[in-house]
């Protein structure tokens, strides 16, 4: 073991537990410094930051927490807005005391980042939002709607049972196809610890629920979009998935966007560039 990876192994990412907004919510926590709060996207966990983590814990004090009814936080039968889901992580900021943070949002995540900033924008150092798109902010219906119009309606009784014990066979769908390259995705050893995951008890009727509140989602950022965000905001984007969409959706929410399209890349930024993506988002967070 080098020096360097002695010296991570010794301050590798924490799992704990807290009790926020009447929920038990699991969290990882590494370093000391000014708060960053990560969130993952669907299809994933906590788990995706931890290359993120590693470097930006030299410098800062990283909370990245598994959603409402993903990875180890409890499930519930409502609760996925993502206005509700910022309040649920608003509330842990608030348990651990972090004060004013800089919030970064992957996917599901970026939406959840997004309605973090809008509903406490005095909370909100900066934010960095990474490929997916913003519901009801400009014309996202033609994103909402232009390729995977199934899935975003696929919840309920006959999917759940369509997907019990194949749950690796439906990610496969997102972890291939929205890559650039399906042979440069999502690891095969977090391919399985996903699939592990979101098949215990009630997880994938949860992740299902995110997809449900689109429409209402749409409804409360239209109404979230007419104050604009004071923050600085990073856009991170696939060439070979949003593109400019996200980008120029957060300048109808933002003034102060930097947008960087990441050549070459789906949607899954951190395991497809992690070599662009990583210097880019500890530069805008240390900054």
């Amino acid at each position: 073991m080098t020096v360097a990876s002695a010296s991570w192994a010794q301050q590798a990412p924490q799992s704990r537990f807290a009790d926020a907004n009447g929920l038990r919510m699991h969290y990882l926590v590494a370093g000391q410094g000014d708060p960053v709060i990560l969130l993952h996207g669907y299809a994933e966990t906590s788990h995706m930051w931890l290359p993120l983590m590693k470097e930006l814990s030299k410098n800062h004090l990283v909370i990245a927490p598994d959603l409402r009814g993903f990875g180890e936080t409890a499930v519930t039968e409502s609760g996925y807005t993502k206005k509700a889901m910022a309040q649920d992580v608003h509330a842990l900021a608030t348990t651990l005391k972090l004060g004013k943070a800089r919030v970064v949002g992957h996917d599901i995540g970026l939406m959840v980042a997004y309605a973090y900033a809008a509903q406490y924008p005095a909370d909100v150092d900066r934010i960095a939002l990474m490929d997916a798109f913003l519901p009801g902010v400009g014309n996202w219906k033609d994103v909402w709607l232009l390729r995977d119009l199934w899935h975003f309606h696929f919840y309920g009784k006959t999917p759940l049972a369509l997907v019990a014990g194949r749950e690796r066979t439906y990610f496969e769908h997102f972890w291939n196809d929205f890559a650039a390259d399906p042979n440069h995705s999502i690891p095969e050893a977090d391919r399985r610890f996903y699939a592990k995951t979101y098949g215990q008890p009630g997880r994938m009727a949860a992740g299902f629920e995110v997809f449900r509140a689109f429409q209402q989602d749409a409804i409360d950022f239209e109404q979230m979009a007419k104050t604009p965000l004071p923050m600085p905001m990073l856009v991170l984007t696939g060439e070979k998935a949003s593109g400019n969409t996200l980008i120029e959706q957060a300048r109808l929410a933002a003034p102060n966007v930097e947008g960087v399209i990441i050549k070459g890349s789906g949607h899954w930024l951190m395991e497809e560039a992690t070599d662009q993506v990583v210097p880019k988002l500890v530069k805008f967070l240390n900054d």
